[in-house]
């Protein structure tokens, strides 16, 4: 190969700047143009690309977010779409693609494996929600901004005695908000994998205010409900107080944790590595340290949930 390129799919996430550098540098080692697509996949069918040399990735690693930008792309999914990509491709002389992204984000690669583009996908959404990878970009520095935030919150809690019902981001997982539970010591995680009891939940609260314990923070993925709803439902039923909090898209961003940006750029350097040595249609995961790599087709159509023992421990450690 002489020409790889690069995009950044989805929803963005900190580290993506960093695995863009390394593999922007890892293939300039070896005497590979590095080219990359702005917005996605809207880049491939709009031919909006970049040159990226040393100084292009210079001073991006750590800063979140990604300086390539992203874009979903209804157009890409459709057979023209994809034709397009591919002549644009073609036209600049692209011989391998990495991408960058989540679930849907690696379906468009498998698309372009299946057409004959040599791909590798980097797994980047906070959600940890994609298979076959211990940890995805962005999780550890998503986990980081929610801990600070709840740690913030419960001073202002304990305070007032009230209970703060903290929504997180998760889609259908719940890692996100068990992970968080556990580390930041809150009462409650809400998780889509697991079913609740809001009586139940009353019940304990009830308990816990009467032992003189009247704050409580309750950690609730978006994929199991929204904190209104909950907080609504059992405001006049625990005995203090309820807030809510919805913490958005304030847990996407910043600067990259060190374990993001370690991981970003072993992702990266590993995902030029395999295109050069022949690899298509995988995705670069780690897995006890080590980075491997997975089928693009395994990846997509298997479903990852949280471990059951660290849901057990939110538990646990709540009462």
């Amino acid at each position: 190969m002489k020409k790889i390129g690069i995009l950044t799919s989805g929803g963005d996430c900190s580290g993506m700047n960093a695995a863009i550098r390394s593999a922007v540098r890892t293939g300039l080692s070896k005497n590979i143009e590095m080219i990359g697509f702005r917005k996605g996949y809207l880049g491939l069918i709009k031919g909006d690309y970049l040159v990226l040399d040393n100084k292009a990735v210079s001073g991006i690693l750590q800063r979140g977010g990604t300086f390539l930008q992203s874009a979903r792309c209804e157009e890409f999914k459709t057979e023209a779409g994809r034709q397009t990509a591919l002549e644009n491709l073609a036209k600049i002389g692209v011989e391998g693609l990495v991408v960058l992204g989540g679930d849907g984000s690696l379906n468009g690669a498998l698309a372009l494996h299946r057409l004959g583009i040599p791909v590798i996908g980097i797994p980047a959404s906070i959600d940890n929600d994609i298979a076959f990878t211990d940890m995805a970009l962005g999780v550890d520095t998503a986990l980081n901004n929610i801990i600070y935030a709840v740690d913030c919150i419960k001073d202002t809690a304990s305070s007032h005695a009230r209970a703060f019902i903290i929504e997180v981001m998760g889609r259908n997982s719940g890692y996100l908000a068990s992970i968080s539970a556990i580390a930041s010591g809150a009462e409650y995680a809400i998780v889509p994998e697991a079913d609740y009891d809001l009586a139940d939940i009353c019940s304990q609260l009830r308990h816990r205010f009467q032992e003189g314990r009247d704050n409580a923070i309750i950690i609730v993925a978006e994929g199991a409900g929204h904190a209104q709803t909950i907080s609504e439902s059992i405001k006049d039923a625990i005995g203090f107080e309820t807030r809510v909090t919805v913490l958005g898209h304030y847990q996407r961003g910043g600067a990259p944790t060190v374990f993001d940006r370690l991981l970003a750029s072993r992702f990266g350097k590993r995902a030029v590595e395999f295109l050069l040595t022949g690899e298509s249609g995988k995705m670069v995961g780690l897995s006890c340290h080590d980075i491997i790599v997975t089928p693009l087709e395994e990846v997509v159509k298997t479903v990852k949930r949280p471990q059951e023992d660290m849901l057990r421990m939110a538990e646990m450690l709540g009462i």
